[in-house]
């Protein structure tokens, strides 16, 4: 279950930029260095892919909405201003993707689609770094899937909040400002989140 990732936006360049940060490489890329934006392409893609996933459920549409995630970098490079994290700016920009999306249609596809590997690799992303650990250790993908399966039904703005941060690895402060609401709206979706997916798992808490 990994996206297909077939358009590459702008074309590649031969020549890797230094080892400097999102920001210094974001801009630049808006003075013309098409190799930052290929480090930060390889950075970012398959987090921002899976926050866009779990979401949508359907990888074909998650190929096709990370593509405009890294299309609206593309086109707001010259405008682009270090105020913030790049990670924050760009998980915005997802955001803001992934609620025009939402607004438009709903998707759903099965977990048993998934093979063992997939669905292990992106349960164990979501346990990584989150605050979350009712589950310490995946020992089956019964267990995993019930992860990835609980992730599913927290209601849209309680899971977006929670991908962020597991997926993104934003801060409460930076999941607001990525959503556009308070700081304590962002910590208590993110408590809410935690709380309802540990009664969901509790027959699998240590």
């Amino acid at each position: 279950m990994r996206a297909s990732h077939n358009a590459r936006v702008p074309p590649p360049s031969s020549t890797a930029p230094a080892d400097d940060g999102d920001e210094t490489l974001m801009l630049r890329y808006a003075r013309g260095d098409m190799a930052a934006f290929d480090t930060l392409y390889a950075r970012h893609e398959l987090a921002v892919w899976r926050f866009v996933y779990r979401s949508v459920k359907v990888q074909a549409v998650a190929d096709d909405l990370l593509q405009d995630v890294w299309f609206a970098v593309a086109r707001h490079a010259r405008t682009y201003e270090a105020k913030a994290k790049f990670r924050t700016w760009l998980f915005t920009l997802a955001h803001h993707r992934l609620v025009d999306h939402l607004r438009t249609a709903r998707h759903h596809t099965s977990l048993d689609a998934s093979g063992d590997d997939d669905v292990h690799s992106l349960a164990d992303t979501l346990m990584a770094d989150s605050g979350f650990g009712p589950v310490r250790q995946l020992q089956s993908r019964e267990q995993a899937v019930a992860l990835i399966t609980a992730v599913e039904n927290l209601p849209l703005e309680q899971r977006e909040a929670f991908l962020l941060q597991a997926e993104g690895d934003l801060s409460v402060q930076e999941i607001a400002e990525a959503t556009g609401v308070q700081f304590e709206t962002a910590k208590s979706r993110l408590r809410y989140a935690r709380a309802s997916l540990r009664l969901q798992l509790k027959e699998f808490a240590p």
